[in-house]
């Protein structure tokens, strides 16, 4: 969504005008565009572009069908809510868990099937024949290396692929035929949250053995998982070594690579399809936001993406959020130069209710030091 206001070079009593490039997450229930367009009435004599962007679930994917003029479809499908943003360019499908509880520990009887009844039935319904697929699985709570996906998507084995880890004892044998018929030659891009990427999925290091240590997993249970997922993983990729994002999301990464697709973050997708890196050269300021900026989330993996690309471009990045708690310090750490709060931080309010004037109000303060 650019919008420039640069004068023709040349002109009688030209001057340089400000570039400005705002790639804000959600903030409160505005959503990334929502919110980026809000922001940038506040630098009105600017040449500015507005990227949305989103780290996973229905931010990301509203991010995505914003910056595709598309509009998200949602329902219900394979037990979880489903979301999905078709065009001829792309097909996202994001799958939701059942439950908002956090997952605690390893599920060895969870599967991931729903995600795999979910493209499938997205590819069924779908009037086009996209060349990518983005599939977001960061609400994914299996522990089965994609064996549920897989099955939904068509696979066979001589084990029960939807039954979690657990059943996955004793395989030899996987078919993918009838997956690699149903996927064709499209480009699968599988999405992660950032905490997941560089995950290895088997040994000492594998997310077996960090997480089933955290639950106090005897070691024979420990090496039994592992066991299942390895023979899992060497009987659909026969010689395949283990990569460092096989382990992401439950063992989802490894799907990806045996699909001969990525692994990367919602951020980094929505960077990449706006664009963001190429436009961030050469521009004066880039100003990113969130819900809530604190000490223990950081503002999340579009913030972190942000003041990435500000540090590597040298542009200097601030941040307005519905609240914020965060020392000075630790914020310039992450490379955001000035962070700004449309609310004071108060014991028990709320920021998921920050209206568009709000926004407004803190933008049109915050330019005014931040404009030339």
């Amino acid at each position: 969504m650019p919008r420039s206001r640069r004068p023709a070079l040349g002109r009688p009593g030209w001057m340089a005008v400000m570039r400005v490039i705002i790639a804000t997450d959600e903030i409160g229930s505005l959503s990334s565009a929502g919110a980026g367009e809000i922001l940038a009435q506040g630098w009105s004599g600017a040449e500015v572009d507005v990227v949305p962007i989103g780290e996973a679930g229905l931010g990301f994917v509203q991010a995505v069908a914003d910056a595709s003029a598309a509009e998200p479809n949602g329902g219900v499908s394979g037990g979880g809510l489903t979301t999905v943003v078709d065009t001829p360019e792309r097909l996202v499908v994001a799958v939701e868990s059942e439950t908002s509880e956090p997952q605690l520990g390893i599920d060895r009887a969870a599967s991931s099937e729903a995600i795999g009844v979910a493209l499938r039935e997205a590819l069924e319904a779908s009037p086009y024949r996209a060349p990518e697929i983005v599939l977001d699985v960061s609400a994914n709570r299996a522990h089965d290396a994609g064996a549920g996906l897989l099955c939904a998507l068509g696979a066979a084995a001589d084990v029960p692929l939807d039954g979690g880890v657990t059943a996955l004892h004793g395989v030899s044998r996987v078919d993918l035929r009838p997956v690699r018929q149903l996927l064709g030659r499209r480009r699968l891009t599988v999405v992660v949250p950032r905490d997941q990427v560089g995950l290895p999925l088997l040994g000492l290091r594998g997310i077996t053995s960090r997480f089933g240590r955290d639950q106090g997993w005897h070691p024979e249970l420990l090496l039994a998982t592992d066991a299942s997922l390895q023979s899992f993983t060497a009987a659909a990729a026969p010689g395949r070594p283990d990569s460092a994002d096989w382990g992401a999301c439950g063992g989802l990464g490894f799907v990806a690579d045996l699909l001969g697709g990525r692994v990367t973050t919602g951020s980094a997708y929505c960077a990449e399809l706006g664009r963001l890196p190429e436009r961030v050269r050469g521009a004066d300021l880039l100003v990113t936001g969130c819900s809530m900026f604190d000490f223990a989330e950081r503002g999340g993996g579009v913030v972190a993406r942000v003041a990435d690309l500000g540090a590597h471009a040298n542009v200097p990045v601030i941040l307005i959020a519905g609240e914020v708690v965060i020392g000075s310090r630790e914020m310039r750490s992450m490379g955001v130069e000035s962070a700004y709060h449309v609310r004071e931080s108060r014991a028990g309010e709320s920021v998921a209710d920050v209206s568009a004037d709000e926004l407004a109000q803190t933008v049109n303060r915050v330019a005014r030091s931040w404009s030339w």
